[in-house]
């Protein structure tokens, strides 16, 4: 039997119609999945929801972080060359 990758996207939508209330078999029979994959999908849905939110904030302070650095590390080129120009008109 050929094995199937599924997409996160995918999972995500079997594992929410089970959790709706539908039938896990039923799920499984559409799918073609066992139903010990649906619940290790199910168990791992369920210990890492909490990072839907986590990973937005987070990783947009990262991106402001980072943006920052880039305009700060901009400042001190720009001052560093001003600093030798100055230098080289008392030499």
């Amino acid at each position: 039997m050929k094995r199937r990758r599924w997409d996160s996207k995918t999972k995500t939508k079997i594992v929410l119609e089970g959790l709706s209330g539908r039938p896990v078999s039923q799920i499984c029979n559409e799918y073609g999945i066992h139903q010990n994959q649906y619940y290790i999908w199910r168990d791992k849905f369920l210990s890492e929801a909490h990072q839907a939110f986590e990973s937005q904030k987070d990783g947009g302070e990262v991106n402001r972080l980072r943006k920052k650095n880039q305009e700060l590390k901009q400042i001190i080129g720009s001052l560093t060359v001003e600093l030798k120009k100055t230098e080289e008109d008392f030499i």
